[in-house]
């Protein structure tokens, strides 16, 4: 199984599994458009009810979730680095379907990979993806530490238009003692890099908890001035969805969407990246 799969595309670049041959001077000045999602497995839960009376769908199909992915994907198409998490990777309520393969090709994303976190079989595969423009160098799937196996970490290396990139997106657990023992790894692997790190996951905490200040100190990174709420969708109250990026990262805007497709609001977010090399910009051109 590759470590990366490429969307099909009229593109015969995109087909071959290489970069489109664009001018890199515009994509290397264009803010870059993040989105971090827990989209609940295509579940629409717009209460707390639904999860009482719609917890079936947790396990069974339902026509409503292709057009909930779908609406998904519309979304989606709108970024250039997509975290997901609470995709299901293949089984019963999802028809079989990986949803990550299919919101990539739905939202014309050209890469995409995915991690199965909690295989149950036929009744569930718990995963989380990631969705890219710009194919990945290096990419990885990691476990993390906790007291019920089913947490860990898509990692993605790329030299974004001439700036070398760290991606990591991941789904936390709810003890902060597991959830603790699973910062350090991301700070580990942040800490190894030299280039940007971004982190996109559900994190289950707010801003102000002591371990994830930690994670923003050992690690070199930052959230927003203000980090929107996030939970629940319908009425926001907790802000646990997050994107931190490495400290000389500008952020130009950070906002949680409208969308109602999950218990989740999405989380979106605009970054400025470092000035790109002449250097590299004549090299990429000639």
């Amino acid at each position: 199984m590759p470590e990366y799969r490429v969307v099909p595309s009229r593109n015969p670049a995109s087909q071959a599994g290489e970069q489109p041959s664009e001018v890199p001077s515009t994509h290397a000045l264009r803010p870059l458009r993040l989105l971090s999602y827990n989209i609940q497995a295509g579940i629409g839960t717009r209460n707390f009810r639904d999860y009482v009376l719609n917890g079936w769908k947790h396990v069974l199909p339902f026509p409503k979730r292709m057009q909930n992915l779908d609406h998904i994907a519309q979304l989606l198409s709108q970024f250039d680095l997509i975290g997901l998490q609470e995709a299901d990777g293949g089984s019963l309520r999802s028809h079989f379907l990986n949803q990550i393969e299919y919101l990539a090709m739905r939202s014309n994303m050209p890469f995409w990979a995915t991690r199965i976190n909690r295989d149950l079989g036929h009744w569930g595969q718990h995963a989380l993806g990631m969705l890219s423009r710009v194919e990945p160098y290096h990419i990885e799937r990691y476990a993390l530490p906790a007291r019920i196996p089913g947490r860990g970490v898509v990692l993605a290396d790329f030299d974004w238009y001439g700036q070398r990139v760290r991606v990591q997106v991941s789904h936390l657990s709810l003890s902060d003692r597991a959830r603790r023992a699973q910062l350090d790894r991301l700070i580990a692997r942040c800490r190894e890099f030299d280039g940007v790190n971004i982190v996109m996951a559900d994190f289950n905490c707010t801003p102000n908890n002591r371990d994830l200040q930690r994670l923003c100190l050992e690690a070199g990174l930052k959230l927003p001035f203000a980090p929107p709420l996030t939970y629940p969708s319908w009425e926001p109250k907790r802000a646990i969805d997050h994107i931190l990026v490495s400290e000389n990262i500008e952020i130009e805007s950070v906002d949680a969407l409208t969308y109602g497709v999950s218990d989740h609001a999405p989380l979106s977010m605009q970054i400025k990246l470092p000035p790109v090399s002449n250097h590299y910009l004549s090299s990429k051109a000639s």
